[in-house]
């Protein structure tokens, strides 16, 4: 392990990437899992939101884009597969999404963690969320009574997660609509916004520190802004035009 890393064992690095697409962030979280198995970075969670795309998970299947990819790609949404957990879920701007890479050596207890911190963030927001792990495995995620408001779905390779969560904080619901959303039929999605009312949600910025914060104190662990940079990625466009908080 390298200096940096084994100095940093107690810190859990946080990079605020903006809007990227899908594909990208998936070469990034690869890049940086690389690296955190070398030993050469410590626990890293990516924020960031996604252009409109569809993922599909381990466990899905066909039926669940029920209206056929051409009316979905006609609409501007892309249509993915990947190796996390789960069944199919919506990503689009409005809504944040964050990518733990770190250390796991118990997937259940990645989740369950993962889960406090968000319903966490949500009190901190004046909703009341909870975790429903006794319904089943289908109920993973984060709900509002019984309206889901964050999904979840993570993979390990040799001891490192990559892929994470996705809370709806002002995000358009309406393409949840359209897919067997999480391998629901009858699930009914919501939004901070949508759960606060006009004008009353503080938007996906303010929510993110939220989140940065419960998630790096629900894993003992402290908080360090870095740069795409520091983390050894290509910073998303957006971000080369403004100022970066660095490491």
């Amino acid at each position: 392990m390298s200096v940096a890393a084994r100095s940093s064992s107690d810190e859990l690095w946080v990079c605020q990437l903006g809007t990227v697409p899908w594909r990208e962030a998936v070469v990034m979280q690869e890049q940086i899992r690389t690296r955190r198995q070398a030993g050469e970075l410590p626990d890293t969670l990516l924020l960031l939101e996604h252009p409109p795309v569809y993922t599909r998970g381990r466990r899905s299947h066909a039926g669940e884009l029920m209206l056929g990819e051409d009316f979905y790609r006609a609409r501007g949404i892309e249509v993915v597969d990947t190796n996390r957990g789960g069944r199919v879920t919506y990503h689009g701007p409005g809504q944040l999404v964050g990518y733990p890479i770190m250390g796991v050596t118990d997937v259940l207890a990645h989740l369950r963690t993962i889960e406090q911190a968000l319903v966490l963030s949500l009190a901190q927001e004046g909703i009341k969320a909870r975790s429903r792990v006794d319904d089943g495995a289908d109920f993973t995620g984060v709900w509002v009574e019984g309206r889901k408001i964050a999904s979840l779905g993570v993979h390990v390779s040799r001891g490192i997660s990559t892929h994470g969560f996705a809370v709806n904080v002002e995000n358009d619901l309406e393409p949840f609509s359209w897919v067997v959303a999480c391998g629901l039929p009858d699930v009914e999605m919501t939004s901070v916004a949508r759960e606060l009312g006009p004008g009353r949600a503080a938007g996906v910025a303010c929510f993110r520190k939220r989140v940065a914060h419960q998630f790096c104190r629900a894993h003992g662990q402290r908080q360090r802004l870095v740069s795409p940079r520091r983390l050894g990625i290509e910073a998303p466009l957006a971000l080369s035009r403004r100022a970066m908080v660095m490491a």
